[in-house]
């Protein structure tokens, strides 16, 4: 085992509790980390337990990830956490690029807190897609805006508000989800955009996030540039290394989305060979996990790099009067949440 961990890939796992085996398996596969779901989280204390079995099993302390963006899609939800409206919803609620920007910041910085005291130290966020009228819904919610430049200061704000925190922002879904008329869960979307359009609209904002620590794909196809889903392009991926100048590390989106095809074992290899650094796999499901661990084998000597320099780049989060974050959200919203 070392510090960032031996195997290339992010796993979930069954449920509320690490199971023996699960255990078993961690401890010898050592992923760079781990990512929960609602069939994780029951009660803060039981999520506690959670993150400090998965981190004991590896023995270090892995990242452990989580899509908690707001609206549909938070894994931690009511009682015991915070709800939120969708996030489109909310910058369409503020007078100015500018206030939804903070809002934003606010809300990220109230949601760290929350993902830091159960063990959580990783948000699948912020979601850097411009919506388009046609964005498939399961995602268009979830954007911050419908032009580039919004979308930009936004998600700059979110992932602002997380590394304020103590929480490491994963940009996605690079290098641009918002032209799908898909949902990648199920289907594998073609953008006919030209490569003009998508380099000046869908590759600005991560162009302008370039810098962020952690990013996860997009498994769509950009018809201007390949035949393949991103994911598993080694053109794409050398487009988001050299033209947006993503330096950090590339994870994969979940590769149980039927976007892709083949066995996850092919899944994982093409994914990894066309130069992503870590192989995302959330299902859980045992005998799944242990065929993308095979597949995935220990990190690239360039891929143990970028996660050592992303793991050094989370800061320490001060304390902070959550009540006075609640206070001024809710002067520049007019709502705390929902």
């Amino acid at each position: 085992m070392t510090a960032v961990g031996t195997g290339a890939a992010i796993f979930g796992c069954a449920g509320p509790v690490l199971l023996a085996a699960e255990r078993a398996f961690f401890r010898d596969c050592d992923p760079f980390g781990f990512i929960l779901f609602a069939r994780n989280v029951e009660t803060p204390a039981q999520l506690r337990r959670l993150t400090e079995s998965l981190r004991e099993a590896v023995g270090r302390e892995a990242p452990i990830l989580v899509d908690q963006e707001g609206g549909r899609v938070q894994r931690l939800r009511a009682p015991y956490w915070r709800e939120w409206q969708p996030p489109l919803d909310t910058v369409a609620g503020c007078a100015s690029v500018e206030i939804a920007a903070r809002a934003m910041r606010l809300r990220m910085r109230i949601i760290a807190a929350e993902l830091r005291d159960v063990g959580i130290d990783a948000n699948c966020a912020p979601v850097a897609d411009v919506a388009r009228e046609a964005t498939h819904p399961f995602l268009k919610n979830r954007c911050y805006g419908t032009d580039a430049h919004t979308v930009s200061v936004i998600a700059r704000a979110v992932a602002d508000g997380l590394a304020e925190g103590g929480v490491w922002p994963v940009v996605k879904h690079m290098p641009g989800h918002g032209l799908s008329q898909m949902d990648t869960h199920h289907d594998l979307p073609t953008v006919t955009a030209s490569a003009a359009e998508l380099d000046r609209i869908d590759f600005a904002p991560f162009r302008a996030l370039s810098d962020l620590p952690m990013a996860m794909t997009a498994h769509i196809i950009y018809a201007a540039h390949d035949s393949l889903p991103a994911t598993q392009s080694p053109r794409v991926i050398q487009l988001i290394r050299e033209e947006i100048g993503f330096k950090g590390l590339l994870m994969t989106d979940d590769l149980n989305m039927e976007a892709l095809k083949g066995s996850l074992a092919s899944r994982t290899s093409a994914s990894l060979a066309a130069g992503c650094d870590i192989a995302l796999h959330c299902k859980g499901d045992f005998a799944q996990m242990q065929e993308v661990a095979a597949a995935a084998g220990p990190m690239r000597d360039d891929s143990r790099a970028r996660a050592a320099a992303a793991l050094a780049a989370r800061r320490q989060a001060p304390d902070v009067d959550i009540a006075a974050l609640e206070a001024e959200l809710a002067a520049l919203t007019g709502a705390l949440h929902v």
